[in-house]
């Protein structure tokens, strides 16, 4: 089954694509976002695009496990996502931007800097995490 996974932020949401079985991850860069309802119709979209079944969101939880504000916002997104139907599954998300500043050190500083990348690479941590779960 093919997954997106999802690192929900407040100006941008990064984006990954792997399938179930599989341990791979693939970026799938970034979505700018704009308001609730075009950032669900570009995720549905993505979905029919990859012929992907669920998403796995993450969820951005303190680290002593209580939510943020931002886990706050997430949710928002996520009941709106539930509302029209997507199939998806919240994935706690502590250190997965640690995990994407650590996949970009060795990147070209143009692409370590270029906006999005870190919320790409993020995501890809998080599904990767996801996969090797299921």
């Amino acid at each position: 089954m093919k997954v997106i996974a999802l690192d929900v932020g407040e100006a941008r949401i990064g984006l990954a694509v792997g399938e179930t079985g599989s341990p791979w991850a693939f970026g799938r860069g970034y979505l700018v976002r704009q308001n609730l309802e075009a950032d669900l119709e570009a995720l549905a979209a993505l979905a029919q695009r990859e012929g992907a079944q669920r998403f796995v969101v993450g969820l951005p939880l303190r680290t002593d496990g209580r939510p943020s504000a931002q886990a706050e916002r997430v949710m928002a997104l996520v009941e709106a996502m539930r509302k029209r139907g997507l199939e998806l599954e919240l994935l706690d998300e502590r250190y997965t931007t640690k995990l994407g500043q650590n996949r970009l050190k060795n990147a070209p500083k143009r692409v370590r800097q270029e906006k999005g990348k870190l919320d790409e690479a993020a995501a890809i941590a998080l599904l990767e995490s996801y996969l090797a779960r299921v």
